[in-house]
């Protein structure tokens, strides 16, 4: 179950755990295009990482959290209307990211977000 939220989205109290951010993260991402947005941006940021050290161009990177971030930001502000959990739990929004990215290439994400009363 999702942890309450204030009017901005944020957890009205401060999660203590992983264990209880990761159903505030996935209720976070609750649209299918939200989560579709940010299988693109970690998909370019991943090949981008790739490419820097196949390269090793500085600039790839770079460009690999700008892509990562942009497309899911777009995604929060546009589409599901909510603040980024970033910028509240900058490290466990970047591991749940690509957990959400690995469970959703395995087929694994529906049965996650219904083990948690969410909708796929």
């Amino acid at each position: 179950m999702a942890a309450d939220t204030g009017t901005d989205g944020a957890p009205s109290a401060r999660l203590s755990t992983y264990e209880a951010f990761w159903p505030f993260y996935l209720a976070e991402h609750g649209k299918p295009t939200t989560r579709a947005w940010h299988y693109v941006g970690t998909g370019l940021a991943m090949a981008a990482l790739v490419a820097g050290l196949w390269t090793g161009d500085w600039r790839f990177f770079v460009a690999a959290p700008v892509s990562g971030y942009f497309f899911a930001w777009v995604s929060h502000f546009f589409i599901e209307h909510n603040r980024p959990a970033t910028f509240t739990y900058p490290l466990w929004s970047l591991v749940s990211d690509y957990r959400m990215f690995f469970l959703f290439l395995g087929g694994r994400l529906g049965t996650e977000l219904r083990r948690h009363g969410l909708a796929s």
